[in-house]
């Protein structure tokens, strides 16, 4: 074993076994719907200038998001709750102590001049409120003096960011540290700047930086800021005596902002999961399953290799799990499908590796050569790919919110671990195999002699897509627009995360049995209606908006399985993901597809990129419009399932645009339209294993997940089918298309000389003849214009495979 080898492997190995000892010692966390988790219900109140309405309280719930967000809470609940109130629901074992600390305080952050010092009380330090005349607002200050403070000319708005960093002098003191944005920065300045004309130790040289009417600190100006000049550029630090804890809290409420209006809590309580422990059962057994399946196929289509890339998925599955763990994600029960899910979806980069070691097998006969020549071939295609998924992760990351911020987490994690494993963890354990002697004599063993006749098919008699691409564009035409007629005839279907619905709560004598009270809602016509356990013996049942004698029949059904129940309540719930987060998301998901476009114009070409996005929204539509033709709600698991999709999408025309890019790199001159078809027939074999490993999983998913999981099944079985179908028929041909308008008549291959050929010997007649005639091209001179007769690039396609045929043949 030479020691670069070694080393690799002891890393892989001291890497899994770290893996394997966070996947032990850290609990992991759950959600809402596996475990449960604290219900904090928060009432609006009105104030003076601001009295509570739909809008006030819309801003509320937004504010409160970004203080759970900041928080580290990972897939959190809140939603309206009648006129007045938020749900806010956290998952998993949390701190109930700390979280009211933070999402329960306003924070209004304001910046005062201090006009001096008020009558102090005879009685000690005060920290009392008061106006002093002429509106003057009274507080105390950190040490208790009471001082007179002017209007607050700048709030927290003005402030773009805040972190808590320990004192750069002595390091042991908190404190806060915070950018200006906007116009915030020039304010500051005017404020420090009139503050500054006050002499040293005067009260009227300081600013107070007040926190819901407390004055968290009132720092004196330095000397050496001159009057009306100010502290211009730079960061302003917030000191005071704040432990770590008090720091952090305060940056935290500075980013996300201040509430519009007091929150005050009315209650708190333990909530059960959303899902019972039947459907979770059924889910993960259809999930074990279906990776078991794409482990089989795998070892039995690329036998000793496909064992080996079994062990690889599986160190993926440990490496995922593990960087998860360390993140402090929250595990979802769709989280954990579209977990599995990725482990189907790695399958991907070693179906690339194995299939190009394959071809460069039948090309030089020598196992270890094929597979060095793999991993080099295979390379770009795995990270162009990959990359532009990362892209669009990290943007949904940067950009989004809520769910779709951890989703980009989630994905981001998996692109990264899953070009490792491939690139690294397959390899490692690829060149120790092909090192053992009896094997490396086996090619059969290897799985390099699978799929041989289909690949002689392909290459011998394989059809001309791209020569029908108008005939694809046509139909993907008419799919796109039957899709669109679905949206507006039918309309989405929108679930109860983005549009509300009633929450109903009763109380039973004695706690039920959830399991069957779902059945009996299910039998009554309420089968997606959430129901959780509240409290010690309380259930609620959240359900879509409802109409007739809908609350009633829900009641019936609950009294048959609990027995005498009584209502407690019965008001509207506002949907979870709402307007801020639906805005959010799209930016980020425009942004992102933006990110790509650019990515793969650089990469590609931008005619590449631009098909490429192209393909990708004919495939969200699709997806759309078959939805809402069948009236298949759109929840939050649906837009986990759409966004996997569109990195699926994209994905898939890379490794198609890849091939067609090593060919014009080779120089090529054959047409664009010849190079992409080839592209297209040579990556069908990838295109089926790859479909196959996660199609199994997602059947395995649709017929055993249970309610929860069958439309995110159904939603990525479209996906996938629909994004393979665009990949070779839509995104090539619309590639194809894009490079004739640009640059018309143009061959594929860069300008150069036409060379002389020595004739090849031992009976390569064929090519001899047909050689020429093979290669039409704009730039190649003709002896004569008129030319009766000219084979067309599938003939002269043949005479060449018919040429390589003979060569194989003669080495044989």
């Amino acid at each position: 074993m030479s020691g670069h080898l070694g080393w690799r492997l002891l890393g892989v190995v001291a890497l899994l076994g770290a893996a394997s000892w966070l996947a032990v010692d850290r609990p992991v966390r759950l959600g809402l719907d596996l475990r449960g988790g604290t219900q904090i219900v928060l009432e609006a109140k009105d104030t003076p200038r601001q009295r509570v309405d739909a809008d006030t309280l819309s801003r509320t719930v937004e504010v409160l998001r970004r203080r759970v967000d900041q928080l580290g809470v990972a897939e959190p609940t809140l939603q309206r709750s009648g006129d007045r109130r938020v749900i806010v629901e956290l998952p998993g074992v949390y701190d109930p102590g700390e979280a009211l600390r933070v999402i329960g305080r306003t924070a209004q952050l304001a910046f005062h001049p201090v006009l001096g010092l008020a009558e102090q009380p005879e009685t000690g330090p005060s920290t009392t409120t008061g106006r002093a005349p002429g509106g003057e607002l009274v507080l105390a200050d950190e040490d208790g003096t009471r001082l007179r403070l002017g209007p607050a000319p700048m709030t927290g708005d003005a402030v773009g960011d805040a972190d808590a960093v320990l004192d750069a002098r002595t390091s042991t003191r908190w404190e806060v540290q915070i950018q200006f944005r906007g116009e915030g920065g020039g304010q500051w300045a005017a404020l420090t700047g009139r503050a500054a004309c006050a002499p040293d130790d005067d009260p009227r040289r300081r600013v107070a930086i007040v926190l819901d009417q407390r004055v968290i600190s009132s720092p004196q100006v330095d000397p050496s800021v001159a009057c009306n000049q100010g502290i211009r550029g730079g960061p302003t630090v917030i000191t005071g005596s704040f432990s770590d804890r008090e720091a952090h809290e305060l940056a935290l409420l500075i980013r996300a902002g201040a509430l519009p209006v007091p929150v005050k809590v009315i209650g708190q309580r333990t909530v059960g999961p959303t899902l019972g422990q039947a459907a979770i059962r059924a889910s993960v057994q259809a999930a074990v399953l279906g990776a078991a399946l794409t482990m089989l196929f795998m070892l039995a289509y690329y036998r000793l290799l496909g064992g080996l890339a079994a062990v690889a998925l599986l160190s993926y599955g440990l490496l995922s799990f593990a960087v998860l763990l360390a993140l402090r994600s929250t595990l979802t029960l769709p989280g954990i499908a579209g977990f599995v899910l990725a482990i189907g979806m790695a399958v991907d980069a070693n179906v690339l590796v194995f299939e190009r070691a394959k071809e460069e097998y039948a090309a030089s006969g020598k196992p270890r050569v094929s597979f060095d020549r793999g991993f080099s071939k295979a390379f770009s295609a795995i990270a162009d790919s990959n990359m532009t998924t990362l892209l669009a992760a990290g943007l949904l990351f940067f950009l989004a919110s809520g769910a779709v911020r951890g989703f980009g987490v989630t994905l981001s994690v998996g692109v990264v671990v899953s070009l490792f494993t491939a690139l690294v963890v397959t390899r490692v354990l690829v060149e120790l195999a092909v090192r053992i002697p009896s094997v490396r004599a086996r090619p059969g063993l290897l799985g390099l002699e699978t799929g041989g006749r289909l690949r002689d098919w392909l290459e011998g008699r394989g059809p001309d897509l791209i020569g029908r691409g108008r005939r694809w564009l046509a139909i993907s035409a008419v799919a796109f627009a039957v899709a669109v007629a679905g949206l507006v005839v039918r309309g989405p279907n929108l679930g109860l995360e983005f549009t509300g619905g009633r929450l109903l709560e009763y109380r039973t004598a004695e706690r039920v049995d959830l399991d069957a009270t779902r059945r009996a809602l299910a039998d009554a016509g309420f089968a997606r209606a959430v129901v959780q356990a509240s409290g010690d013996a309380d259930l609620t049942v959240r359900t879509g908006q409802l109409g007739g004698d809908a609350e009633q029949r829900i009641e019936q059904a609950v009294r048959s399985v609990a027995g005498p129940t009584e209502r407690l309540r019965a008001e509207f719930i506002g949907p979870t993901i709402g307007a801020e987060l639906r805005r959010k998301a799209l930016i980020a998901l425009g942004v992102a597809l933006a990110a790509q476009l650019a990515y793969m114009a650089v990469r590609f070409r931008w005619t590449f990129g631009a098909a490429a996005v192209v393909a990708m929204f004919h495939d969200v539509a699709i997806l759309l419009g078959i939805f809402a033709w069948f009236g298949k709600p759109l929840d939050g698991v649906f837009l986990a399932a759409l966004l996997t999709v569109i990195g699926y999408s994209v994905n898939d025309s890379v490794v198609v645009f890849d091939r067609i890019r090593e060919r014009l790199g080779q120089g090529s001159r054959e047409s664009l339209a010849a190079l992409a078809n080839q592209a297209c027939l040579q990556t069908i074999p990838r295109t089926i294993n790859t479909g196959l490993g996660a199609l199994f999983i997602l059947a395995a998913l649709f017929a055993l997940g249970g309610e929860t999981l069958t439309d995110f099944a159904l939603a990525l079985l479209i996906g996938i089918l629909v994004g393979t179908y665009s990949s070779v028929f839509l995104a090539t041909p619309l590639a194809v298309t894009f490079e004739r308008r640009r640059t018309p008549g143009a061959t594929a291959a860069p300008r150069r000389r036409p060379r002389a050929r020595a004739a090849p010997t031992g009976g390569a007649g064929p090519r001899t003849d047909q050689e020429p005639a093979a290669v039409p091209s704009a730039r190649t001179p003709r002896p004569t214009p008129p030319r009766p007769t000219r084979p067309t690039g599938r003939q002269a396609g043949g005479a060449r495979r018919l040429a390589r045929s003979g060569r194989k043949r003669r080495r044989r």
